[in-house]
């Protein structure tokens, strides 16, 4: 294999995408750079030292001395670890509010693209092939049907113990999806150079078999 390479898992919600990042990136020992992490990471940061969530000076100084890093698994936010610190309901929330800041996208991404020239990463989410890691070595859209996705989703929720019906849950996966493809800032679509892999009615140990098949395809491609 290339001595550095990067895959890019593009998807609808629900197709299984981190699940699958992070069985690959097991399997290549390779780091799985967690994007809604990134946020987590900068949302929690901005409310622990009292940066205003909107533009400004604050705001641009707190950007430019950050450093996020993924490193076995570890998410390092400027040499910290803070894998439990992000991981609450608070922060979550937090999260949501700086992904709609531009400011703070434009500085996620600068990073995202960095780890992609000093080590091999994958990275799953809605535009990672279309803007991201535009030059990734290797590009899948993972997908699946709206129903197959719901089934899951409602699953996951009966654990959970959550009251909801199999139709509301797939009522929201029809109109994330039509969020998602049609929002004015990189809407969801499949790059022109991207694998589909279909994972409907498909296991989780099939699928990342596929997905490993299908880089090894793309970087044979790249050598010739």
């Amino acid at each position: 294999m290339a001595k550095i390479f990067r895959i890019a898992i593009d998807g609808p919600s629900g197709a299984g995408k981190s699940t699958i990042a992070k069985a690959v990136a097991q399997k290549l020992s390779i780091d799985y750079i967690d994007t809604g992490a990134m946020y987590r990471a900068v949302g929690y940061k901005m409310d622990r030292d009292g940066i205003p969530f909107e533009q400004g000076e604050a705001l641009d100084k707190m950007l430019a001395e950050t450093d996020i890093d993924f490193v076995d698994g570890d998410i390092i936010l400027d040499g910290e670890i803070v894998n439990t610190l992000i991981r609450t309901p608070e922060v979550s929330m937090l999260a949501s509010k700086c992904s709609s800041i531009p400011e703070v996208r434009e500085k996620l991404v600068e990073i995202q693209r960095a780890m992609g020239t000093r080590k091999s990463v994958i990275m799953d989410g809605r535009d990672i092939g279309t803007n991201v890691l535009k030059d990734a070595e290797c590009k899948i859209f993972l997908t699946a049907s709206a129903e197959e996705r719901a089934e899951r989703r409602f699953k996951e929720l009966q654990e959970k113990g959550e009251q909801q019906t199999y139709e509301e849950v797939l009522a929201d996966i029809k109109a994330r999806d039509h969020n998602d493809m049609t929002r004015e800032l990189n809407p969801l679509r499949k790059a022109e150079d991207a694998i589909e892999l279909d994972t409907t009615g498909i296991g989780i140990d099939e699928v990342v078999a596929k997905a490993i098949e299908i880089l090894d395809q793309c970087l044979n491609e790249s050598d010739q």
